[in-house]
Parts: C-alpha cells; structure tokens; sequence
C-alpha cells in the first residue's frame, strides 16, 4: 500500500469509532507494523490533521475533521453501489429514486479510473421487492422519525382485528418480504413492531413525542424490537 493511501485509510479507520483505537489494533487492521503507524500518524498530526492520543492509550479523531467526500477507494465504490442496488430493489419509491440517483452521482464524480467499479461492479444485489405493498406513506414516516414526531395509526392484526395506536416512531426495517415500523407505542407501554402492508389508515400528527429521540433509540435498541409485530 501507498504510504498516501495508508494514511487516508488510518484516517478512515479513526473516523469509523468514537473510542480511542491503539496502535496494535490499526496496524493489525491494515496488515503493517505498529512503528509504521507511529510514524504515519506523527505525519498526519503534523499536517494538522486532529487526532489526540499517545501511545499505549490509543488515538481519536476529533470530531468537525472531514475529508473531501468523494475520496473513495474501490472497496467502498463497491459497497456504496451494492447497498444503493439492494435499496433500489426493495425499498419504497423515494429512496428507489434516490438511491439510483446516487449511483449516478457517483458514477459522474469519481475519477474515469474508478468508474468501472460503479458501472461494472463485481458484486450485485437481487433486483426487485417482492413483498406486499405498503399501506402508509413512507417518505412522510421517515420525516416523523427524523422530527420526532407522533403518528396515530388504525392497525389490523393478522387476525383481521383493528385497534387504534398512537406511536412514537423510531426505525424502519427493510426485511425480504415485509417492512417493519419499530416503535414505542402508548397503549402498551413499551415498545412494538407494526408491518406496514397491514396499517389501515395513518394520521400524522404535529405534537412531539416528549422522549428526547436519542434516548428514546437507545431504549429501542436495547429492547431488540425487530421481531415478528406483536398484536397484543
């Protein structure tokens, strides 16, 4: 590897954890010897690049350091392009567009050496969802993840029952046949899946849930709600 390749990459590994990474583990990530990332990382600070840190104690990237955004390397064109392929093929229609805009986009900006990785690229995801059709507008629940932002939904169980929930949404999972709509839900306290190819109708509402929404995603996550809906 290039001496300037590997330190971009060192850069890209401290950008990847908020944790201090120490020598050992960067070196052993990029197959080199832990005086080799003394060296580089002494040069990348005497470039003004913000990482604190010493040896034994391990380094960090300050946080408001970015590289331009396209200094891509090939790997991560291709890893760029398969997610956009597998959100193309089975996401709904906005982020479909928008993920083939972004193929696009790539394709124009990064340099003609790099393009056959975008335009040939040697690895594919199944093209095409087959799954049942949503039944609430997805676009304008992402907004209400993003804000904040309850959502009342008339919901029917696979028993054909409905009941009226109002929910503070957190996450949309994308599974092979079915999407799901994590959430906490106010009638049961805790936390619920709802699939929405089975949601009846959907109000969105203005009020805030009062959850600060990086707590309220902490609790989801410990609470692994990405199971079968409950209909209880």
């Amino acid at each position: 590897m290039r001496r300037a390749d590997r330190l971009f990459q060192i850069i890209q590994v401290l950008r990847r954890t908020a944790k201090p990474l120490t020598a050992d583990a960067i070196a052993a990530e990029l197959e080199t010897s832990k005086r080799t990332i003394y060296r580089d990382i002494a040069t990348l600070i005497g470039q003004r690049v913000p990482i604190r840190g010493e040896a034994g104690m391990g380094y960090i990237l300050e946080k408001g350091f970015d590289l331009p955004p396209l200094m891509l390397t090939p790997d991560e064109i291709e890893a760029a392009v398969l997610g956009a392929q597998w959100v193309s093929g089975h996401a709904d229609p906005a982020l479909s567009r928008a993920a083939q805009d972004l193929i696009a986009k790539i394709a124009d900006t990064v340099p003609e050496r790099l393009r056959p990785f975008v335009l040939e690229p040697a690895s594919r995801a199944r093209p095409g969802w087959q799954g049942e059709p949503d039944r609430i507008d997805m676009a304008r629940t992402r907004a209400q993840i993003h804000e904040g932002k309850k959502i009342t939904l008339r919901y029917r169980d696979e028993h054909g029952r409905d009941s009226e929930r109002t929910i503070w949404p957190v996450a949309i999972g994308y599974h092979e046949a079915v999407r799901i709509l994590a959430a906490w839900c106010e009638l049961r306290r805790d936390f619920r899946s709802f699939r929405t190819d089975r949601v009846v109708d959907a109000a969105y509402l203005e009020e805030k849930y009062p959850e600060r929404r990086d707590l309220l995603r902490a609790k989801w996550r410990r609470s692994l709600v990405w199971e079968a809906p409950k209909d209880t």
